[in-house]
């Protein structure tokens, strides 16, 4: 069972690869206008996250351990006729907004095994298109939080050291409208920067939480808000796989009171407000929700 895990794993994860290059390579010529659709949560979308979605989905539905894919683009998911147990919810393109700015976005993937659900996760996986085109993976076989960057002089990915949090970090990302949080969580984000932790948030989730995985540690939150009383980001397509591999990487992500990894699921695109970093960061979230 473990040996046919891995063998699926290093399918999908060269899958991911490749979609990587072909998403990157699609960024510098597709349409980065909006278009007069709108995706499954009501968002206007891109020309470009339009692109990428159906490029992700074509690869994905071609690998043999894949039994259906779901995207955060689309109402449902598509599953098809197959023993394969794999499936991959994805962000195609996380962060689209940023695009005209000439910002890093990037790609999310979570994998399940069996069904769309939290206890159900067995990998995940992230794309930043940025300076440099990099890819992070974790899966249930290995304890390690693997990261690779593209060599395009070569035409080759180069696996880098694998990625750890620190027990306490220094970088601070703090999501959702700043007049629309609750007293306690304003007082949390005032408190780190009282206790020196620097601000770094661009709107984007990828480079936000990649930037405080690359350097150590810190804490990204997106909170519950006046106008998004469940939280904004989407459990299935976002949160649960930061939530893996963050507590790969020897994080924590919460609700404010339990696990991620813990939450039931009520359908596709259900939401949460999330807090993922180091465990100091955490022990702090704990402490201004109990």
């Amino acid at each position: 069972m473990q040996a046919q895990a891995k063998i699926d794993f290093a399918a999908l994860k060269l899958c991911l690869q490749e979609c990587a290059i072909a998403v990157h390579s699609a960024l510098q010529s597709e349409n980065v206008g909006y278009l007069s659709s709108t995706n499954s949560s009501g968002d206007m979308q891109l020309g470009v996250d339009v692109a990428c979605d159906k490029l992700i989905e074509k690869k994905l539905l071609e690998l043999e351990c894949v039994k259906g894919v779901c995207s955060e683009e689309k109402q449902e998911a598509l599953y098809k006729d197959s023993s394969a147990s794999l499936l991959v919810a994805y962000d195609p393109l996380d962060g689209s907004s940023l695009f005209d700015s000439n910002l890093s976005v990037g790609s999310i993937f979570g994998i399940y095994q069996g069904e769309f659900a939290s206890s159900a996760i067995v990998g995940a996986c992230y794309v930043v298109y940025g300076p440099r085109l990099e890819l992070v993976w974790a899966d249930s076989t290995d304890d390690e939080v693997g990261h690779f960057l593209y060599d395009f002089a070569r035409g080759e990915w180069i696996s880098k050291p694998a990625l750890h949090l620190g027990e306490k970090g220094k970088l601070n990302a703090p999501g959702g409208t700043q007049k629309h949080w609750s007293e306690k969580h304003k007082s949390l984000v005032d408190s780190l920067f009282v206790q020196g932790y620097r601000l770094r948030y661009s709107g984007g989730m990828v480079p936000d939480l990649h930037q405080i995985l690359i350097k150590g540690g810190g804490l990204f939150s997106y909170p519950a808000t006046q106008d998004a009383p469940k939280g904004k980001l989407r459990k299935l397509f976002e949160v649960f796989p930061f939530a893996f591999i963050y507590q790969k990487a020897g994080g924590e992500g919460i609700d404010g009171h339990c696990s991620l990894l813990e939450l039931g699921c009520d359908g596709l695109h259900d939401t949460t407000q999330c807090f993922l970093g180091s465990k100091a960061e955490i022990a702090l979230v704990k402490e201004a929700y109990k």
